[in-house]
């Protein structure tokens, strides 16, 4: 290849990159302007088309057929614009309503995120021979709460960069396929909210697919999916503590996720100060309206993150792993749910 074959080439490439760009912004825009119409009288039925599922897929659609446009920004921006997002669904919640929500959940996900962690060993290390670190990361982030729980422990575990793309890859496969067929399932199977919000919080792994299930099935899963899983998201701490450990890895930085905490404090304000007032209330509920929906372009920032290189380097052994472990928890919850 001559040099002019070379800076022709680098052209062409340029000229993609800057059309695949203004694309993604487009999108972008269009999501942002079809959301804020839902202030607008008269125009809520044309918001309502942009849900939660509709801007994952769009995110999905753009990073299959074009890449990745902006791979640093997304995943800044979708890691924050979550966790603003959460705190801001804080304030449409009742502090003793979401604990008598999530109650029943709550004992279940001791018992789901200790056998989760032994079961994926299992598969993971016994049947299909994957690699230790990113097998224990896939457990991890299936036991809690997907990425979030991989990014506390991989250090802790000294997780090389590639075992860490595996195991988020895996993670975010399966996360992006359940926020399609979670209420798909739960309304073929009749569930009631409360009981879906239960199975979506404990069976998905990310707090954003979870929260956009919930929201997708009900107002009242989504309370109890959001409690449940934020709860769940705690078990952060004491896993890295255990993993430090067993592992033997000594002065390691352990990730907090501070967020949940901001979260509770938004529900305890909600209750027993913007709840006590008419205007207070009204206050509150238009910080959650809003959170909803920087939660549904948080989804968008998340699809646009699964290129194809992503699911090149997943691999099929960690990819089956993290099937498997997935179709064991989400069954035996959902026999916990119907039988006890």
């Amino acid at each position: 290849m001559t040099s002019n074959q070379v800076v022709e080439k680098d052209k062409e490439m340029s000229l993609l990159q800057s059309k695949n760009k203004t694309i993604y912004v487009s999108l972008l825009v269009i999501i942002s302007i079809f959301l804020l119409l839902d202030y607008i009288p008269g125009m809520h039925a044309i918001s309502a088309w942009i849900t939660p599922p509709v801007a994952l897929f769009l995110g999905l659609a753009f990073a299959l057929l074009c890449g990745q446009a902006h791979p640093k920004f997304n995943k800044k921006v979708s890691k924050y614009l979550l966790q603003y997002s959460v705190v801001g669904l804080g304030f449409g919640m009742n502090v003793e309503a979401s604990l008598a929500s999530g109650k029943e959940g709550m004992e279940f996900t001791i018992i789901s995120v200790v056998g989760t962690l032994i079961i994926g060993w299992f598969i993971g290390r016994k049947l299909l021979k994957v690699d230790r670190d990113t097998s224990y990361l896939i457990s991890s982030g299936t036991a809690i709460c997907g990425g979030s729980a991989i990014a506390a422990v991989g250090p802790v575990l000294k997780a090389k960069d590639s075992e860490m793309s595996v195991a988020l890859g895996t993670i975010f496969i399966l996360n992006a396929i359940a926020l399609f067929i979670f209420p798909m399932i739960g309304h073929a199977l009749n569930m009631s909210q409360h009981e879906f919000g239960t199975w979506a919080a404990i069976a998905i792994h990310d707090t954003s697919s979870v929260v956009g299930a919930g929201a997708a099935y009900g107002e009242e899963a989504l309370k109890v999916a959001t409690t449940i899983k934020l709860t769940r998201a705690l078990w952060i701490i004491p896993l890295a503590f255990a993993t430090s450990f067993i592992f033997k890895s000594k002065g390691q930085k352990i990730s907090i996720p501070w967020f949940i905490f901001f979260f509770v404090l938004a529900m305890v304000f909600n209750t027993y100060v913007l709840d006590t007032t008419e205007t207070g209330t009204l206050i509150g509920a238009n910080i959650n309206n809003f959170a909803r929906k920087t939660l549904t372009i948080t989804l968008f920032f998340i699809g646009a993150s699964l290129s194809r290189d992503v699911l090149k380097a997943v691999g099929i052994k960690p990819l089956v792993q993290g099937i498997l472990l997935w179709v064991v928890i989400s069954v035996s919850t959902l026999v916990y749910i119907y039988w006890f």
